[in-house]
């Protein structure tokens, strides 16, 4: 039981020939502060191992770890840290989240050659103390770089992102024009072909109203042409008129040549025309028998 080898804060599971982390008996245990790993065969440390935030000390020297977990910056209040004689060639990026640690050694460890440059060779306290404070400057300078690049990144993405969705409306609006277009293009065909049927329609009518005048004329040809009504009255009009006054004439005449009249100014006058008249009458029968007997012979 890891309770047995507690000492107060402090529990050391070195030299147990580990090759796995008890984390969950390790969690269970928030009193110990203190927790020697050293000596074991840990080849790799598992993602809940960064649960542990009450750790102050942590040693995990002479093992053969090749890597830290991502997420190890969560250890926030540790202070100390012994990675000696391990398989380390690069720290995660959230070490510079460990804002608390005074102590760090990373000696025997086939370091990044920067790395290695910026850890020092931590011979002594003070060395040490200097390598936790260089390290996390380091890290956190990759961090920011890194944050700066992901920034740029997601910059860039965002920027990518506005030019496919101007060019998407672009080509909606496009789409938009060219089915505006093909609709006002339909309407101009429909509006001609109505036009156009109309047109047809009203052709034919006049056709056949044309054909119907042209079949009613024949029958109405047919009858005698009946003269205006207010001319057959003047004509009635002007006859009463002649007769009237042919009347008028035989009347004077007969007065003035069988009544006592006949001695009268007016009745010598109309006797002396009409026996003028006669006798141009006679005269110009004897012309028109002359003139037919010269023509016969």
């Amino acid at each position: 039981s890891l309770k047995d080898k507690l000492d107060g804060n402090e529990l050391d599971l070195s030299l147990c020939d580990l090759n796995e982390v008890p984390v969950r008996e390790l969690a269970a245990l928030p009193k110990a502060t203190v927790l020697d790993l050293s000596c074991n065969n840990l080849i790799s440390l598992p993602s809940d191992f960064c649960s542990l935030m009450h750790l102050v000390k942590l040693d995990l020297s002479k093992n053969r770890l090749q890597q830290l977990p991502l997420d190890f910056g969560r250890l926030v209040n540790l202070q100390h840290l012994d990675l000696l004689n391990n398989r380390l060639v690069t720290l995660p990026v959230s070490f510079a989240q460990l804002k608390n640690l005074k102590w760090l050694d990373l000696k025997d460890n086939p370091l990044d050659p920067v790395l290695a440059k910026v850890a020092g060779d931590c011979l002594d306290e003070k060395q040490c103390k200097q390598a936790a404070v260089k390290v996390l400057q380091h890290m956190k300078a990759i961090q920011s770089e890194q944050d700066r690049q992901r920034q740029r990144k997601l910059q860039a993405e965002r920027e990518m992102e506005k030019k496919r969705e101007a060019e998407q409306r672009a080509k909606e609006a496009q789409e938009r024009e060219l089915r505006k277009r093909e609709k006002a293009e339909e309407k101009e065909r429909r509006r001609r072909e109505y036009d156009a049927q109309k047109a047809a329609k009203q052709e034919m009518e006049k056709k056949t109203k044309k054909e119907n005048v042209q079949t009613r004329k024949p029958a109405s040809s047919s009858r005698p042409p009946q003269p205006p009504r207010h001319k057959r009255s003047w004509s009635r009009s002007v006859l009463r008129v002649l007769l009237f006054v042919l009347l008028c004439v035989l009347c004077t005449l007969a007065a003035c040549k069988l009544t006592e009249l006949q001695h009268q100014p007016l009745c010598v006058s109309v006797n002396t025309l009409y026996e003028d008249v006669l006798a141009a009458l006679q005269n110009h029968k004897t012309l028109q028998n002359l003139l037919q007997q010269n023509s016969q012979q």
